[in-house]
């Protein structure tokens, strides 16, 4: 071909190429032409950059009704997400999803505690008595981990209100008798029923108090606002929350026994807002009756469904009722399910046949494994998933179970599947996941291990959400959902990674380095 001399024309010329550079993910994962892939199997072409990397929009669906600020979930693992790490993911814009190897009463209790994190207006507060003690009011402190409480004509809610007791009450007394009418705020400040929200917080903007009371015309009180929460919503704009109680979103999981259906009335009682069914194969008759089950006695409850790989494993959970579908079976970084069972299928691959199917339905679907870095998100969320569930990569941070411990001069905390022995040892929610609860001799399909301290999930979760706004950046797209769209549309291009091709795109020839992914 001749040389093109006149640079102007470039762009004209382009168009003459009979195809665009590069691959469609429909060309890139034709299986009959290279097998399965993982994530580490391709590379995403970039495109124009011409706009910011701060103006890329990362919101996105969880299931049918449910949208989240960004696409993380932490994994239902009990190395992994509990309490504390539920309420920092729903915090940071994502969601926790706090798991089942426990007692139904312990897991519920959990959901409760993130539920009450931030209420909004609290609808059900917790009121006492004008006769209530000093000492029982610091015994309420212990309990339920706030200090504020209305105090009413007949220690019931609802009740005429007659004042308020805080801990700038109580702090310097030392006589634990006294009651609390006689120190009592007996003027506190209130509103009357019918209020908005955004209208209570400037009330407590304005008078910079802790507690707004909401009363009805005869004096009762209705419900409470508390500063706190106000506090909560500047340092964290992009927080997970219930669009009618404005409380934190929470996920826990299940699994397909019937002991679980108890588990699960517990849970709903406590406020949970979606549930996964937590099973490694979710392609069972057991998972589909449950479905039904939950469908018909919690309709407004969202079910994520699975796991799954194929397309005829999703439509039969699809077809069931689920509002989700999260999609691995094998591919997580402490989980040898594919080597010990040989069943599976590689992640990349299983991620686009069964988003390509299930988009269709209008049913998000969650990447579940193989989560290794910012690039495997990205490269999930281009193959169609919605969200991203990660387990090993959000390990060893300061918000997951555990304490840490020193080896070998590493800060380390335990990391283990859930289809280690030590985990279905520990419980049998662990078993039944891999429908193991009944046997005599575990066959393991995880491993127990150790990860090195990352530090606070307050500065990893931010690092990769920064991370993923670069990369959608890089490939020329201003959201996630714009990725998505631009993938099927065959406009974002990919092309096959060969294994030096893979080896080129790490380190090399240095005689040490150190990797830090954040300040």
């Amino acid at each position: 071909m001749a040389a093109v001399r006149d640079y102007k024309t470039a762009l004209q010329h382009l168009e003459s190429f009979e195809r665009k550079d590069g691959l469609s993910v429909e060309e890139l994962m034709d299986s009959q032409t290279r097998g399965g892939l993982t994530y580490n199997d391709f590379l995403i072409l970039p495109g124009l950059v011409d706009f910011p990397s701060h103006e890329v929009k990362l919101q996105t669906k969880l299931t049918k009704k449910i949208s989240l600020n960004t696409p993380f979930v932490s994994s239902p693992m009990d190395t992994v997400t509990e309490a504390d790490m539920a309420i920092h993911m729903a915090l940071l814009g994502g969601i926790g999803i706090i798991h089942h190897n426990c007692p139904a009463d312990e897991q519920a209790a959990m959901v409760r505690k993130v539920k009450t994190y931030e209420n909004g207006f609290i609808n059900s507060p917790v009121v006492i008595a004008p006769t209530t003690t000093i000492g029982e009011v610091r015994r309420m402190k212990e309990e339920y981990g706030f200090s504020g409480f209305p105090v009413t004509e007949n220690g019931q809610f609802p009740g005429k209100l007659l004042g308020l007791i805080t801990s700038r009450d109580t702090q310097f007394l030392e006589d634990d008798t006294i009651p609390v009418s006689e120190i009592m705020t007996k003027n506190p400040v209130t509103s009357l029923h019918g209020i908005t929200l955004s209208e209570g917080n400037e009330i407590l903007k304005k008078t910079k108090k802790g507690k707004l009371l909401v009363i009805d015309e005869a004096g009762n009180l209705v419900s409470m606002l508390s500063r706190a929460d106000l506090l909560k919503n500047q340092d964290y704009p992009l927080a997970s929350k219930s669009a009618t109680t404005k409380q934190l979103l929470c996920g826990a999981s299940i699994g397909t026994i019937d002991t679980d259906r108890i588990r699960l009335a517990k849970l709903v009682q406590a406020g949970l807002d979606v549930v996964v069914i937590d099973s490694s194969q979710g392609n069972s008759i057991f998972q589909l009756n449950l479905i039904k089950h939950i469908k018909e006695t919690y309709p407004d409850l969202e079910v994520i469904a699975g796991n799954v790989v194929t397309r005829e494993q999703a439509a039969n959970l699809i077809a069931a009722g689920c509002d989700g579908l999260r999609i691995g079976m094998g591919s997580g970084s402490i989980c040898i399910t594919q080597e010990v069972m040989a069943c599976g299928r590689p992640q990349g691959t299983a991620v686009y046949n069964v988003c390509q199917f299930a988009n269709q339905f209008g049913v998000p679907c969650m990447a579940d494994g193989g989560i290794g870095n910012i690039g495997h998100i990205v490269k999930a969320i281009a193959l169609g998933a919605s969200t991203v569930m990660m387990g090993g990569l959000l390990a060893g941070t300061t918000e997951t179970p555990g304490d840490y411990y020193f080896r070998d001069g590493k800060r380390l905390k335990s990391y283990r599947g859930m289809g280690s022995v030590d985990a279905m040892q520990k419980g049998a929610a662990s078993a039944s996941r891999y429908f193991s609860e009944a046997d005599k001799v575990f066959v393991a399909q995880g491993v127990a291990g150790s990860v090195v301290d990352k530090g606070s999930i307050k500065k990893f979760l931010p690092y990769l959400y920064n991370g993923l706004q670069h990369s959608c950046q890089d490939i020329g797209v201003r959201s996630t959902q714009a990725l998505i769209t631009e993938a099927q549309n065959g406009n974002v291009r990919f092309e096959f990674r060969t294994a030096s091709a893979q080896l080129e795109g790490g380190i090399n020839n240095l005689h040490s380095y150190e990797k830090r992914l954040h300040n």
